[in-house]
């Protein structure tokens, strides 16, 4: 038993920082790949935003699993051979990318056209309404969802071990299977997706009234 968990604790070490660069990354890349769909869809005519609404349903139509799938395997038939981890955060970026855009558009569309209507009397660009009137007023109605889509994304990152990304799950079900340990190797895995999300909602809260207190001041 004291080995299992040994053994667990190793294969965790390993396999943590492989799911927490891939993780952070393709949160970073998603969330700011989806906060230029939203926009677009925001502010574009309609001959740019009926392909971005396209391709967003397809992404979120279709199981992230299938997406890795086709990306990792499919992608060397047509030219495109990724290595394991660059397949993942590529697949997940995307994948988060497709959410994200529909909570910013969401944001966008929950600021009051009063506010807007204002902005542009004042002279104000398109950019310079969407800094200095859009994103301060959005921010905290869509932390919310954002961080519960990051804790979504958190979990995702455990079907990357389908593609061989020697990621947290991907080690620790590699000890289970050497050791025939599977329940308490699963155990280990459960709990430390449990202390990420915590980790991460946490976090969340505290950006959350950080930004009360400015927009209060």
């Amino acid at each position: 038993m004291m080995a299992v968990f040994s053994d667990s604790m190793v294969a965790a070490a390993r396999g943590l920082p492989v799911t927490l660069i891939i993780w952070l990354t393709a949160v970073a890349a998603g969330m700011a790949l989806g906060f230029a769909v939203g926009a677009l869809r925001f502010f574009a005519p309609r001959a740019v935003v009926w392909p971005l609404v396209a391709v967003v349903e397809v992404v979120r139509g279709t199981p992230f699993l299938v997406q890795c799938f086709l990306l990792y395997f499919g992608g060397p038939f047509i030219g495109i051979d990724l290595s394991p981890p660059l397949a993942g955060f590529l697949a997940l970026s995307v994948y988060g990318a497709a959410y994200f855009s529909e909570i910013f558009r969401a944001g966008f569309l929950a600021v009051p056209p009063a506010q807007l209507e204002a902005a542009r009397l004042l002279g104000l660009s398109r950019m310079q309404i969407v800094w200095r009137i859009m994103l301060p007023v959005m921010a905290l109605g869509v932390l919310p969802a954002l961080t519960n889509l990051a804790v979504i994304l958190i979990k995702e990152t455990a079907v990357l071990s389908i593609i061989t990304v020697p990621e947290f799950t991907f080690r620790l079900q590699a000890v289970g299977s050497a050791s025939f340990a599977v329940v308490e190797t699963t155990l280990v895995l459960a709990l430390g997706y449990w202390a990420l999300t915590e980790a991460t909602a946490f976090l969340a809260r505290r950006v959350e009234k950080r930004i009360e207190r400015a927009l209060a001041a």
